[in-house]
């Protein structure tokens, strides 16, 4: 829709005054760029303040002792702050390219990208680390108000109007219900509730033909901050761009060409500016390790999913959040009646909304808001962009002054959809609250302000939209407190333990152990949170991200680490084998409830080998032959597991297959066969260390030492190798094994551990004569007369050159999925370089958009000097 003169809401709105000193008023220029800011603080005054009252009244975090670290908020974004802080203040283990502490080494830069740069996460530098936990808060306020304060700005440019009102309704946007169920548990995704109206903002000036290059660097500012949300924003602002071309006053069908051909050339040269974001991104999300298959659901029935455009409640069944508060939804219901609005633009605006709300529940559409991939969570991620076409919908209708007849049909239907709605999951005691008495408010406030202005007076005005901004305020903290403590009750919300006391003794104790790079202090399975390496310091094997490399996955799964979420959540080793092969000289276990830290055999950190590496075909079928292969010595012994006693398992190629014998309950003897559910048996030298490996078995195993649980699923879930115990004095190892349903135990599960051999193993390897980790670089001199190749315990993901004694970089090999880098004969130096896949290209395409912006704007610049000098004629 194009700009049109103000209307008569205009003189309606209340009078902004500019603070002034007596007898010395403010120059006009600057009143007018007051009342022009004071909207937009407005709103986002009052959307954070309602925000804040809410956790308060709610006791959340940093208002109340409640945790907010809920799902990612604490297994990701509160350790990704705390590893931005390390970065900043230059204690991390690695840099923006490569990160030495987690998963054993994994690149950093496409995390950086997605996860922390929202320009509010850098406020993390500003506070002591201990409190990460709050500035990743202050992410979400602070983008809780930018978002309203600039919508409130966009909604001024759609159609002039009174800037409080604006303001107003752009709170129900900040609040709207996708921010309370799903952004307010990840920050990254909170910018695009900022990039939304600042691509509007863009291509509004489209539009008017004006500012092309400020409005490209907002298209760049939105894709830098977070591009998966950005991409999301800039396809709805391309459709409400269409809308407000296509309801246009008729007029030149070229003007609606040019700015359709100016907005794509700007969101085209906006987001090569952010080339890098997006091919570094691209490239790592092509090798990272795949995540579990989804299948879309079936579409939420139609009276669940209108029923979200209610608010306070939050329902049990996944469905896009879009309510947008009472002001708003009664003026989106009223719009159709609007008749100051002409015919096509309320067709259009409405059959926009409809196709969107459509294009969310379809997947050939759901697939298109989510890049073509449909995510390993909620489907219904672009959800905001849809509260955000409400808002521009309620607005257009206020903005038109709708007459009181108008309005009350709007509250009509209103109470129909209430109604119709009732029996549904995210229709609360809180909905009709705010519904029937936000509604009733709203309703009279509205009828108020929207009639002639010679009607009422200014106290009157003044009064009633003091009443109504109280309104706004109080059902937005209601809705926002209802919502959370609905949320709360779900057992899957269950915040973790990120940055306390105990987590930060963790810390301090791993700090006073660090030996990096000579070894590595690994925080073990994770306790506080699924990045603990992150949040606690070390060199961790547990990682979680939708960039973890399939290189690093598979290759620790199959030396016996453990995964989550089929390899997106990496963990540590649990049995020295494993540990000593990635060179982790201390380490933390939880015993008898508590975490105490070991020390352990290691191998260096880099190791020099004779020979090429083995043949990629003969990769060994066992985690116990693979880690032998690496360690250079045979150190285990692998029996085959004969049945025992209990249930008779089923031979099967490979191993056994386990009828079901489920664990009896608490306090509740089982007699029979059954009762140790199958027992096998093995024989191995005495005093050797018992290690289990079952990747995919779901149930418990006892052994010499004590038992273990596995919850393994193929290939969801991958249990570590795990210490049973010690061999006993006989030699008879003895397993028993209760699985979850049927489950198939390897021939191969047991390998004894021979101490000694694995002491003489690790002293047997070649270590450099000096290692450096500085950044993503290694450089170590080497031993006298090394050859042969250099394993480096890194996961060999792709991206890393090594040269040798100043020759040319190469890329390294692989040796068990390790880094090998072949030395010929008498090396002395060896340094390696990591550089993320996908970085020179970005910045390449970068710079040449960079090359046509500035060509833009000087041009620009030379046009408008031409236009100001006078003529040959005029000078004479």
């Amino acid at each position: 829709m194009a700009p049109t003169p103000a209307t008569p809401q205009e003189a309606a709105r209340p009078q902004e005054v500019a603070p002034s000193r007596p007898g010395r008023p403010l120059p006009a220029a600057l009143r007018g760029v007051l009342r022009r800011l004071g909207a937009p603080w407005l709103a986002a005054v009052l959307s954070m303040g309602a925000y804040c009252l809410a956790l308060a009244l709610h006791g959340s975090y940093p208002l109340g002792p409640r945790s907010r670290a809920v799902n990612d908020l604490g297994n990701q974004f509160v350790p990704f702050h705390a590893r931005l802080w390390d970065l900043l203040h230059g204690t991390a283990n690695g840099d923006l390219y490569f990160n030495w502490s987690s998963g054993y080494g994994v690149p950093f830069l496409a995390d950086f990208f997605t996860y922390l740069m929202n320009p509010f996460s850098w406020l993390v530098g500003l506070f002591p680390r201990a409190l990460a936990d709050f500035p990743v808060f202050l992410v979400t306020l602070a983008s809780i108000g930018l978002g309203a304060a600039l919508m409130t700005v966009f909604l001024g440019l759609l159609h002039p109007g009174s800037g409080w009102l604006r303001a107003l309704l752009s709170v129900g946007y900040g609040l709207c219900g996708w921010v309370l169920n799903d952004g307010f548990a990840d920050p990254m995704w909170m910018w695009g509730l900022v990039a939304l109206p600042l691509v509007g903002i863009a291509a509004d000036w489209c539009v008017r033909r004006t500012r092309w290059v400020a409005g490209t660097l907002l298209v760049a500012v939105a894709w830098a901050g977070n591009f998966y949300t950005a991409a999301m924003a800039t396809l709805a602002m391309a459709l409400v761009l269409g809308v407000r071309l296509l309801t246009a006053p008729p007029g030149a069908r070229g003007d609606r060409l040019r700015a359709a051909g100016r907005a794509a050339a700007m969101a085209a040269v906006g987001i090569a500016l952010t080339a890098p974001v997006l091919t570094v991104s691209l490239l790592a999300s092509r090798a990272a390790q795949p995540a579990p298959e989804v299948l879309y659901r079936h579409r939420p029935p139609a009276l669940y999913q209108l029923a979200q455009l209610l608010p306070g409640g939050h329902g049990g069944s996944p469905a896009p959040n879009i309510f947008i508060g009472v002001p708003g939804l009664l003026l989106v219901a009223a719009f159709p009646f609007v008749r100051a609005v002409p015919p096509r633009v309320r067709i259009g605006w409405y059959a926009l909304a409809a196709g969107v709300a459509v294009s969310f529940v379809w997947k050939p559409t759901v697939l298109l808001w989510h890049g073509l991939t449909l995510p390993n969570g909620s489907p219904y991620r672009a959800a905001f962009v849809l509260s955000g076409i409400l808002v521009m919908i309620s607005w257009l209708a206020l903005a038109h002054r709708p007459r009181p007849r108008e309005l009350a049909a709007g509250a009509g239907l209103v109470a129909l959809l209430a109604v119709l709605c009732r029996d549904q999951g995210a229709v609360s005691t809180a909905t009709w609250v705010l519904v029937a008495g936000g509604g009733a408010a709203t309703l009279a406030a509205l009828a108020v302000l929207t009639v002639p202005s010679g009607a009422r007076t200014h106290r009157t005005r003044t009064a009633v939209t003091a009443a109504l901004t109280g309104t706004v305020l109080l059902g937005s903290a209601y809705t926002a407190f209802s919502v959370t403590a609905v949320r709360d009750r779900i057992a899957w919300f269950r915040p973790k333990t990120t940055l306390t006391p105990a987590s930060l003794a963790v810390r301090a104790g791993l700090a006073g152990r660090a030996d990096w790079p000579r070894s590595r202090t690994d925080p073990g399975p994770h306790e506080f949170a699924n990045n603990d390496p992150l949040l606690l310091g070390g060199e961790g094997g547990s990682y979680y991200s939708s960039y973890v490399p399939a290189v690093t996955a598979r290759t620790l799964q199959a030396l016996g680490a453990g995964w989550y979420m089929r390899g997106r959540h990496t963990l540590s080793f649990e049995d020295p084998g494993g540990r000593a092969v990635m060179g982790v000289g201390s380490y933390l276990s939880a015993a008898h409830g508590r975490l105490t830290a070991y020390r352990a055999p290691h191998a260096p950190l880099l190791t020099v080998r004779d020979g090429p590496p083995p043949a990629a075909g003969g990769e060994p079928s066992t985690v116990f032959a693979r880690q032998e292969r690496l360690l250079g010595a045979a150190v285990y012994e692998v029996p085959r597991l004969t049945p025992a006693g209990g249930a008779v398992p089923l031979p099967v190629r490979g191993g056994w297959l386990l009828p079901p014998a489920p664990l009896p309950a608490a306090g509740r003897q089982v007699a029979g066969p059954d009762a140790a559910g199958t027992a096998f048996t093995a024989r191995c030298a005495p005093g050797g260390v018992v290690v289990w490996s079952a990747p995919w078995f779901a149930g418990r195993v006892g052994g010499p030492g004590g038992h273990v649980e596995g919850a393994g699923k193929y290939d969801i879930t991958a249990n570590a190798a795990s210490v049973l115990g010690r061999v006993p004095a006989d030699g008879k190892v003895t397993v028993r094994v209760h699985g979850q349903g049927w489950q198939v135990v390897p021939e191969r599960a047991v390998g004894c551990l021979s101490p000694r051999r694995l002491a003489a193993a690790v002293g047997a390897l070649r270590g450099p004569r000096t290692l450096t980790a500085d950044g993503h670089r290694l450089t170590a001199r080497l031993p006298r007369g090394a050859a042969g190749r250099a394993v480096l315990a890194v996961p060999a993901v792709a991206g890393w050159s090594c040269a040798v004694d100043g020759g040319p970089s190469r890329a390294p090999a692989s040796d068990g999925g390790l880094l090998a880098v072949p030395l010929g004969r008498g090396a002395g130096r060896l340094s390696c370089a990591y550089v993320p896949p996908g970085l020179r290209p970005g910045l390449a395409v970068s710079g040449a958009a960079g090359l046509v912006l500035a060509a833009v704007a000087f041009g620009g610049r030379l046009r408008g000097r031409s236009r100001l000098r006078p003529s040959k004629e005029a000078r004479a």
